[in-house]
Parts: structure tokens; sequence; C-alpha cells
């Protein structure tokens, strides 16, 4: 089931039904298939912008790093149950410092910081990694994709195991590892931007962004 069409009314109804929103959570409208905009860590403020006549995200996001116990980034997001896949095309910008600026397309625990979470990412220099931090506040690890940018991503969860893949130059998508972390029902999926850089910020951009589901729907906030 493409959740694209038809999200937003859901998301509607159940965030509706439960009267509550995260801490940080910056939501003023539904942004395009996520449900919630949220600074994680220590960051400077950060925003997600949907386009509705192009389908694309553009995150701004501030945020030291993603790494080690602790992340700091912006997250744009929607809570689901049971196993999905996340797939989005993602372009930094032409102009920008940092090599390891990250965009991310994530599955995290809770929006707390220290959470753990397995995400795949993509810097500005090109490299791509598996990331993942098994327990709260514990030590991110990685996994380094022979592919080096590639602007197709994608990450799958299949019970608590997350698979991380590269689009190649024909357009196929490839596994290229798999991490193990166990994440309760219900979780938080989406995009993420971290600028590395504590006191800047950056604006990526996701494209061609779908969130599938084999037969479960998204489920309100309870944060």
């Amino acid at each position: 089931m493409n959740l694209r069409h038809g999200l937003n009314r859901i998301l509607a109804v159940t965030l509706a039904a439960s009267g509550t929103v995260a801490a940080q959570q910056s939501v003023s409208s539904l942004h395009g298939i996520f449900a919630g905009s949220t600074d994680i860590g220590k960051t400077q403020k950060g925003s997600t912008v949907y386009e509705p006549a192009s389908g694309s995200y553009r995150v701004t996001g501030g945020g030291a790093d993603m790494w080690d116990s602790a992340d700091a980034f912006h997250f744009s997001w929607v809570q689901l149950s049971g196993d999905a896949t996340l797939t989005a095309d993602v372009h930094f910008p032409s102009v920008g410092v940092p090599p390891l600026e990250k965009a991310v397309l994530i599955f995290r625990q809770i929006l707390d910081p220290a959470s753990p979470y397995a995400d795949v990412a993509i810097h500005r220099d090109g490299h791509i990694t598996l990331q993942y931090r098994v327990v709260s506040g514990g030590k991110t690890e990685d996994v380094t994709s022979a592919e080096h940018g590639s602007t197709r991503l994608r990450i799958e969860r299949n019970g608590n195991r997350f698979t991380a893949f590269t689009g190649s130059s024909d357009g196929k998508l490839t596994a290229f590892s798999t991490s193990t972390v166990h994440l309760d029902d219900p979780v938080y999926v989406g995009i993420g931007v971290c600028s590395h850089n504590a006191e800047g910020l950056t604006t990526v951009t996701f494209s061609n962004v779908s969130l599938d589901q084999p037969s479960r729907s998204p489920v309100p906030n309870k944060e």
C-alpha cells in the first residue's frame, strides 16, 4: 500500500483524536506524507517546507552531528507500526562547506536525542552509510556503501532488521547493508538534515518520496 496518496486525511483524523503533540513540534499544517517537523537535540531552529506541486520537501536542519551517543538535526516524521519502506531522491544545495553535512532516511524509537535508530545517510561529499544506535545513549555504528554519490536512497524495516539501499546509474536500487535494532511499535519514520555545524543550517531537497507499508496504518503520536 503506497501511503503518499490519501495519508493526509488519515493523519488529520488520528492526530485530532489524540489531542497531543510532541515537545518542540512545529505543525501548522500537514507536511505531505509526514505529520510533524521537529528539532532534535542542540540545534539552530530548522524547518520543513512541502511543495505540493512537485511533491518535494525542502528540509533545513542544523546540529553538530548525528553520531556517538546523541543526535542533533531537523526531523520530519510520521508514527507507524509494522514493516515499512521509505525511499527518496536527495539533493544538496550547490554551495556548501562542511563535507559531512547529512541527509537521512530514518526509523527512530522516540524524539529524544539519544534514541535508538537506524538510517541511511548521505553526506555532502557523496559517501553513504547505514547508521544505527542499538540502545538509548549507546554508541552509533555505521557501514559505508561502495556506491558513492548516488542520489536515490531507501531504508526498509522488516521486524527489527533494517536494510539500506542505494541507487545505481541504471536506476536500480541495491541493498548494501543490514543491521538489527530493536524498536517497539510505534516508531517514528521520516527524513532529516544535519548541518554538521552547531551554529549553522543547511537545506536539502527530498523528492520522489514514497512511504510504503504492507498492511498497517499510521498511529497517533503518543509522546
